[in-house]
Parts: structure tokens; sequence; C-alpha cells
């Protein structure tokens, strides 16, 4: 039904923690992979690497933004479906829209006599705490998200700092954004039911790709 109408246990869920991570990662990747490090000099260098932590910080603030519109977006659903409930013109109408809200799985096991307990206890909740609104949570997970983004450069870029010569560099990047790109993976498939290790290696399939096409579209 939303998070204005439990309390969340965590300020981001893993989920969204590992998406957050896969999408500064590649924006790291598109930067890194469009330098030719063959004719790279220093100067090229640091310019690639400012460029690279700028463009996640512009990011991690823009998907900051983002989050925050979303948890907004989801109060106001919420607080439309209870307005609904309560204007229903009978309690059948207000399960059926209830029923409607629930996830698909839930649908067939909820009976009517626990929607009714639903539909009271959606009818008891004050309208204050229905107003759409940000919380103190919103606003640090949102700076989770940014933080998330903005440290996620640092795996693919620290290589280029530490080794002189560019194309090693490029080498050993590449291969921690692979081990990376499988962790982030394995781990999204623990918290999704999936295949641990098949969803690792489709998601270093899948960001390569992804860093494949930005780059060949001027990213």
């Amino acid at each position: 039904m939303g998070d204005s109408m439990r309390l969340p246990d965590r300020v981001l869920e893993p989920a969204e923690r590992i998406a957050e991570i896969l999408f500064g990662l590649i924006m790291a990747l598109t930067v890194t992979g469009a330098t030719s490090v063959v004719t790279a000099d220093r100067f090229q260098i640091r310019t690639m690497l400012i460029a690279a932590l700028g463009c996640n910080v512009a990011w991690g603030i823009i998907d900051a933004g983002m989050y925050l519109m979303a948890r907004l977006a989801e109060r106001g659903s919420n607080a439309l479906l209870l307005r609904e409930v309560r204007d229903a013109a009978d309690h059948e109408s207000a399960n059926r829209i209830i029923a409607d809200a629930l996830p698909l799985p839930l649908v067939s096991i909820f009976q009517p006599l626990q929607l009714d307990l639903i539909r009271e206890g959606l009818r008891r909740i004050p309208d204050s705490e229905t107003r759409p609104r940000l919380t103190g949570r919103d606003w640090l997970g949102a700076l989770g998200v940014c933080i998330l983004v903005i440290l996620s450069t640092f795996p693919v870029v620290i290589p280029f700092i530490v080794f002189e010569n560019a194309q090693l560099a490029l080498r050993i990047s590449n291969a921690i954004a692979v081990v990376l790109l499988f962790f982030c993976g394995f781990i999204f498939a623990r918290h999704a039911g999936l295949r641990p290790w098949a969803t690792g290696l489709i998601m270093v399939f899948v960001g390569a790709a992804l860093v494949g096409i930005a780059i060949a579209l001027g990213g």
C-alpha cells in the first residue's frame, strides 16, 4: 500500500542501493571507456578523471531529486487511494478498490472479512497523516542515493591515479568494473529470488552493452 502506511526498516532497500551503484558505475565506465588511452597524456587523463567525477556528482544530485519525487508521488497515490476508499458508495466498492491496489499474489488470498478489516483501518487514519509530504528519512535516502552514485566512480578511476601507464590502468579499471558488475548482479539476485551466478553474468553483459551504446551515441 506504500510507505506512507508503514514504517520502513531501511532508508534504502538493498535493490535500491544496488541500482544506484550500478548506475554510477556505468556512468563512470562511459567516461573512461570513451578516452583514448593510446594517445592520452597525463593532462588528458586528469581531465578524464575530473569529468568522470563531475558527471557522477551531477547525476547523483539529479538521481536524488528523482528519488524525492518518487517518494512524494507514492504518498500522493496512497492519499488518493484512501480518499477513494472513504468516498466509495458501499463496502463492496471500497473492498474492490483495496483489492485492486494489492499485489496480485495477495488478491486471491485475502477474504472479504480481511478486506473489511483493512477498510476500517484505513478509515481510522487521520487526514494529517496522509497528506503527501517528504520526511526526514526521505531526505536521508536522497543523500544516500547521491553518495552511492558518487562513490561508485572511485573504483573505476583509481587505477588511473595509481598507475602511470594509461593502458595498464584501463585494463585494471575494466577488470574492476567487470567484478563489480558481477557482484552487484549476484547480490541483486539474492534479494530478488533469481539465480545469483546467472544474474551476475547477465549484469556484466548488460552493463558492457549499455556502456557501448552510450559511447557510440556520443555519451
